[in-house]
């Protein structure tokens, strides 16, 4: 088979120069090692967000206001809360809870001045109805105790402050619970640490054990090894050199980077094994090898780059991050190959051969009986596979995401745990902010328009429960009118009506200064202008077209009671736009990926057709899954969102490979027939074991901790098994079709 010129120069001056580019692989390994082990997790919240998000304003306008706007919640069930023992129980864990590092303050029954007294005094019904959902259940039976933190500066730092809240909780009731949004980042991202070195080492396994199975060869294992662990550190390097930090998503990079380059060196075995059956010794072998694949090779690695490239698109923070790493990584995955292969390829003789894998004979036999009826019957598996694609769309119409961030997680981790506990026990676990400009001066008239707006909300904000009823969307409405109204309503009639509003302020602040403060603030950044703060609980478990209308909801009544300078933010609406928007990334990203990989097809093959066949066998099987996501009522989160732009640029590995084969040998003068058979018995079988090293690789995502990595691990290899099944089936009669024969 001829090559170009300029292929076999490739393949040979790295082979000629293969022990002074092994010996530099190393030393830049050796190299990267120090600064690899410094590339850390940025564990904000706000990270998720591109900087410019109108959403992030509010946000962060209320945590500068209200000092961090970071809460952490203790609650545990006692179902003699409302004794003396009970309160002094409830009075011991607050102040341990107070006494943490990193803590500003905490609010509990017991943080007033009647503290453990509070059950004898008789404001009682009165002050437990206020916080009702906020510090005691609506049953009397579960306490919760509210710890605001202080502002973070340094992650590992809000790690311990949580680490030590949890064990003051543990040790008091082994069945109490810690949650909130500091915790639930914090325990994210401590599950996405251990889930970096365990889904890497488990991928590395089970494709270690895939190409012992395949090719028989301990050379042909240490080999791939060696790439993948040197594409790796020198990824980690340059990250950390270019200021990079892991996010949610990225900790799959080791994973990721395993798996690309181990598919990449399978199709330079099978096709180096090839050779040598010919009876070439293995320097010969791997020069014809890397001339006949350097340029696919190449190629491929640069599809791969512009399908991670185009997440940067993305306006989501960890996906953009996830983008520049592994197109990075996709690179540096070439470098390696091209350094650490010829090398480890050629040294010594022992083991120098990959073997044939146990059962092979039955893949060829296989892949040419697929080829007879690719002849005998193309109209009916044509016709066949678009049948089976339409219906698959069809499942669009049921699709929906994931806006209920618990499902991120495990059922049985203690951050599903604990939002549930929250749920069954206090109400909603969804939390939301108003806050309004307020007079430096607190009125009765701007007082009045709070409790019209509160009334609206508690009133007009409705949502549909399980049953199918309408009920509250709210689950708690709470601010500083309702603390001043239940001190005057203590008063009776006629003081309250005395009673100057200045004093019953005074005495709320008096009474709860934690409270206080976190409902009434200033912005300093602002001319000290004063915000009144509104806060909102909703259930978190809720379909995202019901949290979408019940945010609007709240959107339109504050907006009309409040037409200037009010907004409504928090974790509960960053969360449920953070999907919707990703899914807008995820198409945008596709459309992306897809036109600058079909640009290089166009360059890679010098023909427009071509590149469109290229494309189709594998942008057909991105929308297949994501169909059959609808049909069987599998939400989108985080990883399904990510799939499309990423597997366009894996799945067009193996077009790159079939068509450029079969250019060459329809090139040496074969029939169309016999150069698809020609064509599946070599670059097909490649890509089968390509397509068993991608799927067993990303099936060790499914060992993850963090859910939507399961989903990118499952869904990327269905995809990839698709796309090895369009490159099979589809490729080779649209590669008929462009050759002028009939189906």
């Amino acid at each position: 088979m001829s090559y170009s010129p300029l292929s076999e120069k490739i393949a040979g001056r790295l082979i000629a120069w293969r022990w002074p580019l092994l010996l530099l692989a190393a030393v830049a390994v050796v190299l990267s090692i120090r600064p690899a082990g410094r590339l850390g997790f940025d564990r904000s919240i706000e990270n998720m967000f591109a900087p410019d998000d109108p959403l992030l304003v509010p946000y962060r306008q209320l945590k500068q206001i209200f000092g961090g706007n970071e809460v952490a919640l203790a609650a545990y069930i006692d179902p003699e809360l409302l004794t003396s023992d009970g309160m002094a129980r409830l009075a011991d864990v607050s102040q341990k809870m107070e006494a943490v590092p990193g803590v500003a303050g905490v609010m509990s029954l017991t943080t007033t001045p009647m503290g453990v007294d509070l059950v004898q005094d008789p404001l009682l019904e009165p002050f437990l109805k206020l916080f009702e959902g906020y510090l005691v259940s609506a049953d009397r039976r579960t306490a919760a105790v509210v710890c605001t933190l202080a502002p973070e500066g340094d992650s590992t730092k809000r790690t311990h402050t949580v680490n030590a809240l949890r064990a003051i909780i543990s040790r008091h009731d082994p069945t109490g619970v810690l949650t909130g949004e500091p915790v639930m980042v914090s325990e994210g991202f401590r599950y996405l640490e251990h889930d970096g070195t365990l889904l890497g080492t488990i991928s590395t396994v089970l494709l270690m054990a895939t190409i012992v199975l395949c090719f028989r060869s301990v050379r042909w294992v240490i080999a791939p090894l060696a790439v993948v662990t040197a594409a790796l550190w020198w990824t980690k390097a340059v990250l950390v050199v270019g200021n990079f930090r892991l996010s949610m998503v990225s900790s799959m990079l080791w994973s990721i980077v395993t798996v690309i380059g181990i598919a990449h060196v399978m199709h330079i075995i099978v096709r180096f094994r090839d050779e040598r059956a010919q009876g070439k010794t293995p320097e010969k072998a791997l020069l014809a090898a890397g001339a006949g694949l350097a340029v696919p090779i190449v190629w491929v690695c640069l599809t791969d780059t512009a399908g991670f490239a185009s997440l940067l698109a993305a306006k989501v923070g960890p996906v953009h991050d996830f983008g520049a790493m592994m197109a990075m990584g996709s690179l540096l995955v070439l470098a390696s190959i091209a350094m650490v292969l010829p090398g480890l390829s050629l040294i010594g003789s022992i083991d120098a051969d990959p073997q044939r894998a146990w059962g092979e004979r039955n893949l060829d036999r296989g892949l040419h009986t697929l080829v007879y009826y690719l002849e005998q019957r193309p109209k009916l598996i044509f016709v066949s596979s678009l049948l089976f694609i339409g219906m698959s769309l069809i499942g669009y119409r049921w699709l929906d995401v994931e806006t209920d961030f618990t499902r991120n997680f495990r059922a049985s981790s203690p951050v599903v745990k604990s939002y549930q506990f929250v749920e069954s026990h206090l109400g909603g676990a969804g939390v939301m902010d108003i806050f309004i400009a307020a007079p430096e001066k607190l009125d009765e008239s701007f007082l009045s328009r709070v409790r019209a707006l509160e009334a609206r909300l508690r009133d007009e904000v409705r949502v549909e429960n399980a049953q199918g009823e309408t009920v509250p969307g709210l689950t708690k409405v709470l601010s500083l009118v309702d603390g001043i109204d239940m001190f005057a309503g203590a008063l009776g009639e006629e003081l309250r009506d005395s009673m100057p509003l200045d004093l019953l302020i005074s005495n709320f602040k008096s009474q709860m200064p934690v409270a206080m403060q976190a409902l009434l603030g200033t912005d300093q950044a602002h001319g000290n202008q004063s915000y009144y703060r509104i806060m909102l609980r909703a259930r978190e478990r809720q379909p995202s077209a019901q949290k979408n209308r019940l945010i609007q909801q709240v959107l339109t009544i504050t907006h009309d009671v409040f037409p200037q300078g009010a907004s409504v933010t928090g974790f509960f609406v960053l969360l449920t736009n953070l999907i919707d928007s990703m899914l807008r990334d995820q198409w945008i990203s596709f459309l992306i990926a897809t036109a600058s990989i079909l640009v290089m097809m166009v360059v890679a093959f010098r023909s427009v057709p071509l590149a469109i066949i290229a494309m189709i066998p594998n942008a057909l099987p991105i929308m297949v899954v994501s169909g059959l996501m609808g049909w069987f009522g599998l939400k989108i989160n985080m990883g399904a969102a990510m799939i499309a732009a990423v597997s366009i640029g894996l799945a067009v590995d193996a077009s790159i490979h079939y068509i450029a084969e079969f250019l060459e040998v329809r090139q040496a003068g074969h029939d169309v027939y016999r150069a698809i058979d020609i064509v599946h018995q070599s670059a097909g079988r490649a890509m089968v074991f390509s397509t068993l090293a991608l799927i067993v690789g990303f099936s060790a995502l499914c060992f993850s901790q963090f859910i939507p990595l399961v989903y990118f691990g499952v869904l990327m290899g269905l995809t990839m098994f698709g796309g090895m099944l369009g490159n099979l089936i589809l490729l080779p009669l649209l590669l008929r079709m462009w050759s002028g024969e009939r189906l």
